[in-house]
């Protein structure tokens, strides 16, 4: 094996850079209080590889966790005063422990199997689901040095564990014997499936405009100015991601595969207690792992409007405001637009996005190979003025011929 295979092998192992700053500390004597409480010691590679990977758990686990509860607590009060009304008041001050309550209830709730499900992928599902909501935030920095692995091809290892929604979902719809339950599975599946393609291709925006698939990279290149703004492709690539996000996340107003009007509950009609817990828990996890991705890729991650070059802090402060932003337009989105129908979401997909996130991909490719940020911009707005224009002729057009 080469040195290069070598160096590559090592920077996707899942814990490596939380392993290596493991090892240096414990290789060090430490003191409290005047009394030495560790004698130094130089830790085997693989208890240092374990120690990492249950660590970086624990503080992943933790995150998500405290994210969702505080997460869930605000979509109650946003939807309440969209509504006009007070959301959650009695548990707590306002309401604050509410999400602590449904918790605890979720925990002790009767976990009730069908008689005709299919017993182990009925169990399967709801961890699976979870396993791919929760595996992604490993590769994803927080700032400059705080990451768990920081991984060449962090972006890739992110999309594909994500993708493991998916098949967790179509258990979950297949497994109850339920004619809802697969309804529901079925339309995920489909949706899940095709909003990747175009959320894959405008990523694909940023890894072509970078040269990387390393997030603190990608975020080191917009220490100034965020892709964004840089780029009119990225610019528009930036909605593109985000609009297949909220679809694939089965964000309103793409939540048909749940959508309670139609199917009950969707997919996981049948489930109760902790497995149904698994799956609330993995949607509010994706929604903030979206907002995250989507910050470091196209917003200036912990950059900016600050660089935030050996300060953890102050980066992981400006990602956490910007990543609250865009989850704040899903809670928004949720209780403002209506749910749109089947083959309006598909058609979205396959004519909308799609052709316009490969006309980004391709703009990128020129951008790239012209070195020419300004130029671009005025190709882009000359392309917009005639799309308009064209549009305007085309609506006159149908209106002389509906008088005719």
């Amino acid at each position: 094996m080469d040195t290069s295979t070598v160096l590559v092998t090592e920077h996707l192992q899942p814990g490596w850079d939380l392993a290596r700053a493991l090892q240096e500390y414990l290789a060090a004597p430490h003191s409290l209080l005047g009394v030495r409480v560790w004698p130094g010691m130089q830790v085997p590679d693989v208890a240092a590889a374990l120690l990492a990977i249950l660590i970086g758990f624990a503080i992943i686990l933790s995150f998500v966790s405290i994210s969702v509860m505080i997460l869930v607590y605000l979509e109650r009060k946003v939807a309440g005063h969209i509504q006009s009304r007070l959301g959650p008041m009695r548990v707590g001050w306002h309401g604050i422990l509410q999400s602590i309550a449904d918790g605890l209830k979720l925990f002790v709730k009767e976990d009730i199997v069908p008689a005709a499900a299919h017993k182990f992928l009925f169990s399967m599902a709801p961890t699976l689901v979870l396993i791919g909501a929760i595996v992604p935030f490993v590769a994803l920095p927080f700032a400059d040095k705080l990451v768990v692995a920081n991984m060449d091809a962090a972006l890739f290892f992110v999309l594909a564990f994500a993708s493991l929604e998916v098949i967790g979902v179509v258990m979950a719809g297949w497994a109850p014997n339920s004619k809802w339950s697969l309804y529901g599975g079925m339309r995920l599946a489909a949706q899940m499936m095709s909003y990747e393609i175009p959320m894959g291709i405008s990523a694909l925006v940023i890894v072509t405009l970078s040269g990387s698939l390393n997030f603190i990279e990608i975020a080191n290149q917009q220490k100034a100015l965020p892709w964004a703004l840089i780029s009119p492709w990225a610019f528009l690539a930036f909605f593109l991601f985000y609009i297949a996000g909220l679809a694939s996340a089965k964000r309103a107003p793409f939540d048909l595969p749940e959508a309670e009007s139609e199917l009950v509950s969707g997919f996981h009609t049948e489930y109760s207690g902790m497995r149904f817990a698994f799956f609330f828990l993995a949607e509010y996890a994706v929604m903030v792992l979206l907002s995250g991705v989507t910050s470091i890729l196209f917003l200036g991650g912990w950059h900016f409007p600050f660089e935030a070059t050996g300060r953890p802090f102050l980066g992981a402060v400006q990602l956490l405001a910007k990543t609250s932003v865009l989850l704040f337009v899903m809670l928004w989105l949720r209780w403002t637009l209506p749910r749109v129908r089947i083959d309006q979401v598909m058609y979205l997909c396959l004519k909308v996005l799609l052709p316009f996130s490969l006309v980004c991909l391709l703009g990128a490719t020129l951008e790239v190979l012209w070195a020419n940020h300004l130029v671009m911009w005025g190709f882009f707005g000359a392309l917009v003025g005639l799309t308009y224009a064209l549009a305007r002729a085309s609506q006159v057009y149908k209106g002389q011929s509906a008088r005719a």
